[in-house]
């Protein structure tokens, strides 16, 4: 398994993560901060320049999933990652990549409280090999913990939480191996393989009252989504999408549901395409509404959005793919789609 150790900077996560693998045997410490390292030495000064933190990169986020893969495959065990996340959608694109490989996830929070961390900090900055290392660390309180505490909510119900106020790495590390013992910090993530193929997906779109659609919040990938999912072999799509409806949203449906649009996605190395349909699955009632449920190990949220809303919840791809299906439930006519763009001549705009 991989036990994720989380929080924020002068917390103590790499001590504390040497000193429970001298608890845990058989276990291997990898700091993604060697990749961060790594990336800076070989991305150009000018996409490095465009981020503020190397984890906005998404290249290091997929090396970081694809090299604790490689790591479990080679030593498997237990791996102990002590990293900040402080992004949720982070948090779900990175242990969503380690459920699609079926490797279990334990994440915990270290805490401190902000008077402690700011003495850890000084304590370090005394130690400092040169007077712009101490410079770089007395500015790091105030750049860290407003995001953290900005981030507690969504760690405290996401995490298991361990306060190492006033313990050495080794309390803090024996705390932590105890509350293993225990299992705490399990995250129960739906677990999607990796297509190798190109994939048949069907979407439903639902409306409110309001004609807003209903967008989810997955736990296991960044970004919001349509309720929906991959066509499984054999399964006409108008009724994959009835039934991933039932399964997600607790919603019966009627079938067949109606055309919107019909997209084909071109592979895009490393990401496979494939054909993506959006159906029409009609305005829910209040009554409706009030009795949606959320699978916890697959969705963590849902709300209706207006078109305007919804460009800063999905990705391009999607958004493109909303609008046309907009359109045609308007002009009540389904369109045929590639890469999101209509290639019938009569409808060249949305």
């Amino acid at each position: 398994m991989i036990v994720w150790l989380n929080g924020t900077f002068g917390v103590g996560k790499t001590s504390t993560a040497r000193a429970l693998c001298e608890l845990l045997p058989g276990s291997t410490l990898f700091d993604p901060e060697l990749i961060g390292k790594g990336l800076r030495m070989m991305l150009p000064r000018q996409r490095l320049a465009e981020v503020t933190d190397y984890q906005e990169l998404p290249t290091w986020r997929r090396l970081v999933v694809d090299t604790v893969v490689a790591l479990y495959a080679e030593l498997g065990g237990v791996l102990v990652v002590p990293m900040t996340l402080l992004r949720q959608d982070h948090r779900d694109e990175i242990f969503g990549g380690f459920a699609a490989y079926r490797i279990p996830v334990r994440h915990l929070l270290l805490h401190s409280e902000e008077t402690i961390l700011r003495e850890r900090v000084e304590s370090r900055t005394a130690l400092a090999d040169t007077p712009g290392e101490a410079t770089s660390l007395r500015t790091l309180p105030p750049d860290h913990m407003t995001p953290y505490q900005a981030a507690l909510p969504w760690l405290r119900a996401d995490a298991h939480l361990v306060r190492t106020d006033g313990l050495t790495p080794g309390e803090a590390a024996a705390r932590v191996a105890e509350a293993l013992r225990d299992g705490a910090g399990v995250c129960t993530l739906v677990q999607t393989l990796k297509p190798t193929a190109e994939t048949v997906a069907a979407g439903v779109l639902l409306f409110d009252d309001e004609d807003r659609v209903l967008l989810v919040d997955p736990t296991y990938k960044s970004g919001w989504e349509f309720p929906g999912g991959v066509v499984e072999p054999g399964e006409a799509p108008a009724r994959a999408g009835v039934r991933e409806v039932a399964e997600e949203l607790g919603l019966d449906l009627p079938d067949p549901l109606r055309l919107l649009v019909l997209d084909w996605q071109p592979s895009q190395p490393p990401q496979y395409g494939g054909l993506r349909l959006l159906f029409d699955g009609g305005r829910l009632t209040e009554h409706q509404i009030g009795k949606l449920l959320l699978p916890a190990d697959e969705l963590r949220g849902w709300r209706f959005v207006t078109e305007a809303e919804a460009t800063s919840l999905l990705s391009p791809d999607r958004m493109r793919r909303l609008t046309w299906a907009l359109r045609a439930r308007e002009r009540n006519h389904p369109l045929n789609l590639e890469a999101g763009q209509p290639v019938a001549l009569d409808a060249t705009s949305p």
